[in-house]
């Protein structure tokens, strides 16, 4: 391992955007071609014909002429040096509350040899980029700047010998503990599935998925950051939902994001992040549901499932082709269907009808069932949607 080298770099010309300039070297070849040349006064036959006319007129075999015939002309190949390959599979082998290790797998070089690597790294939502550097090593740690309780986002690019530098890596983000000594020294899971639930005319309502931890989770902090440096703790609840007041209007953003906590203050990295309308946006309200989707589990056994969902037309008119849409809340994989062409796409399942379900009168419904596996949580989903249109559930 070598050491590092770390300074402030710059800063974020945008919120999460990272800029930079590399400039790489190129070498122009110049393609040289040759052809035979002819001598003065000369002109070279266009062709050989295959018989030709003898005295008499009486037609005889002409052969053509033996010898080589000159070589077709080939481009140079490109001698433009190649840049190297960018390194993967960037991880923190140990994270502790005032350094993060990292490891990677080393560049591939395209013509030169491998000679460092530069590491760009920050702390979520503040606007201060740092760098450090590192030899042709495959790993480095990294202590400037890091402190406890920090959410600190890494990326990495190789560089050769001849200046030039490959791609970046992909991003790696860590959570530093607040602790290295004492009885719990590992943060919470990060809160999933962040949302905006119920906005009144002065409040909103956020909800979001539980976090799980090697002790227990205390609570959770919700922050509101500007989009560009300050984040503010505005609340710390101990369920997985806050209604507060709804923001004044001002020329930055207004987002909120939560970091799950536990009893020794350690918090995890953050959830996504959502927008509140300010106090001086009048809030629309949604439309009524003109739907409502039931799902059961029919049978649950460990790693596999069976399940129905019946969609309902609450509506005044009839439905020509649905679409019901939804996502698993767990790790949920779906292997059939029946009554619907199923479709999955991450963990969002779309199930389309089939032509002899297709129409849906008013008051009428239809039910289709899911087969699928699970090794996590087979948790049921929450949200439907009818046609890109919110329904209530149950």
């Amino acid at each position: 391992m070598t050491g590092v080298r770390s300074s402030s770099l710059f800063r974020r010309l945008r919120p999460g955007l990272l800029t930079a300039v590399v400039l790489s070297t190129a070498v122009l070849g110049t393609a040289l071609s040759t052809a035979p040349a002819a001598d003065a006064g000369t002109a070279a036959p266009a062709a050989y014909p295959g018989v030709a006319p003898a005295p008499g007129g009486a037609a005889v075999s002409v052969a053509a002429p033996t010898g080589t015939a000159p070589p077709t002309p080939t481009s140079t190949p490109s001698t433009s040096p190649v840049p190297p390959s960018p390194p993967t599979n960037l991880t923190a082998s140990e994270v502790t509350s005032t350094s993060v290790t990292l490891t990677w797998t080393a560049a591939t070089s395209g013509c030169c040899a491998i000679t460092g690597y530069d590491i760009t790294y920050y702390q979520e939502f503040g606007d201060v980029v740092l760098s450090a550097n590192a030899g042709a090593v495959t790993t480095t740690t990294i202590t400037a700047h890091v402190g406890p309780g920090m959410q600190l986002s890494f990326r990495m690019i190789a560089r050769d010998s001849l200046g030039q530098r490959s791609n970046w890596s992909d991003m790696l983000t860590v959570v530093t503990p607040v602790t290295d000594t004492g009885p719990d020294t590992t943060p919470p899971s990060a809160p999933q599935n962040l949302t905006v639930g119920e906005v009144t005319a002065s409040t909103g309502t956020l909800s979001w998925s539980p976090s799980t931890d090697d002790v227990g989770v205390l609570g959770y902090n919700v922050y509101r950051f500007d989009g560009w440096f300050t984040s503010q703790l505005v609340a710390t609840v101990p369920g997985t939902t806050y209604t507060t007041p709804l923001p004044a209007s001002t020329p930055l953003r207004n987002l909120y994001y939560v970091r799950a906590r536990d009893a020794v203050g350690n918090v995890s990295i953050a959830s996504n992040t959502v927008t509140l309308p300010t106090t001086t946006t009048t809030p629309t309200p949604p439309p009524p549901s003109t739907c409502r989707v039931t799902y059961r589990n029919q049978a649950e056994w460990q790693g596999g499932f069976v399940a129905t969902a019946t969609v309902h037309n609450a509506g005044a008119a009839a439905i020509d082709g649905w679409a019901v849409t939804f996502s698993f809340p767990g790790d949920q994989q779906v292997t059939s269907g029946w009554n619907a062409t199923i479709g999955q796409t991450g963990t969002t399942v779309t199930a389309r009808n089939v032509d002899w379900n297709r129409i849906l009168a008013p008051n009428g419904s239809a039910t289709f069932g899911v087969q699928g596996r699970w090794s996590v949580s087979d948790a049921p989903p929450t949200g439907f949607s009818l046609n890109g249109a919110p329904c209530t559930v149950g």
